[in-house]
């Protein structure tokens, strides 16, 4: 599966303690970062991320590109609700592009534990048979 990993400034910690507690899970897929996030998961970790730029910086629009192209399976995304964002509207279309589209989105730890374990589980085996019916 193809899994995006993103977090605000205040949840990069979190994200990385993630990282580190599901590694043997995550490192069996093709994992995508923004540019700050996906560093300091590779600095904590063995795993291997394709890193895309800064999210204020176009990241989240990357990420949303690929999404858009059903080339993402999953989106961690760890987000800030007590910060104004100065990127909102492209945090918000990611978003939107994840209903959109169907693909699973946790914004906080605890949907991203239960995401996480769900797959490992297969419970997102669906979306094979989504990808393979269009």
């Amino acid at each position: 599966m193809n899994i995006a990993l993103i977090a605000h400034d205040k949840k990069k910690k979190d994200i990385v303690n993630f990282s580190i507690a599901y590694e043997k899970i995550l490192e069996k897929h093709n994992l995508f970062a923004t540019g700050t996030t996906g560093s300091r998961i590779q600095e904590a970790t063995d795993l291997k991320i394709h890193r895309f730029k800064s999210g204020p910086l176009g990241g989240d629009q990357q990420m949303g590109a690929m999404i858009a192209d059903d080339m993402m399976d999953m989106v961690i995304f760890l987000r800030d609700p007590l910060t104004a964002q100065p990127h909102e509207p492209d945090v918000l279309a990611l978003m939107r592009l994840c209903d959109v589209h169907n693909i699973p989105l946790a914004s906080n730890i605890g949907s991203a534990e239960l995401l996480i374990k769900g797959m490992e589980r297969g419970y997102l085996s669906w979306r094979n048979v989504v990808k393979q019916s269009d």
